[in-house]
């Protein structure tokens, strides 16, 4: 039975992502701290996995070519927020940490969110469930 779950993301450069992260208050995996072939983010309770990688990395794990997601959407990103209050944190922290918000926080479909691209352009969906 599979324990954990990581989801893989391409990037440009380690170093900006890691920067990016730290400051929107994600936890880096310190196992892969002094890598420069991935970084590693834990997100929430369950601390899913999500690992970064170079693009020639994930390229050669991928054995096809990286989808460009500032021409189109390769995946959206859900992360549950407790309020209101931290939903609108979470978009302000993105935005001055050089992120594109792509949703601004409101009312959608009958649920509170927001959206915001990280610096290569994955989009991540803030939700209260």
């Amino acid at each position: 039975m599979a324990h954990e779950f990581w989801i893989n993301l391409p990037v440009k450069d380690l170093k900006k992502p890691r920067e990016f992260f730290k400051m929107l208050g994600f936890k880096l995996n310190e196992r892969f701290a002094d890598s420069e072939d991935m970084a590693g983010l834990v997100v929430g309770d369950h601390q899913v996995m999500v690992m970064l990688f170079p693009e020639a990395t994930f390229q050669s794990f991928t054995g096809s070519p990286i989808a460009d997601p500032q021409q189109g959407s390769e995946v959206l990103l859900s992360i549950s927020m407790n309020s209101q209050r931290e939903v609108r944190e979470m978009t302000e922290k993105a935005k001055n940490a050089g992120g594109k918000v792509f949703a601004e926080p409101g009312e959608r479909n009958g649920m509170y969110g927001a959206g915001f691209c990280d610096l290569d352009g994955h989009r991540r969906n803030l939700l209260i469930m």
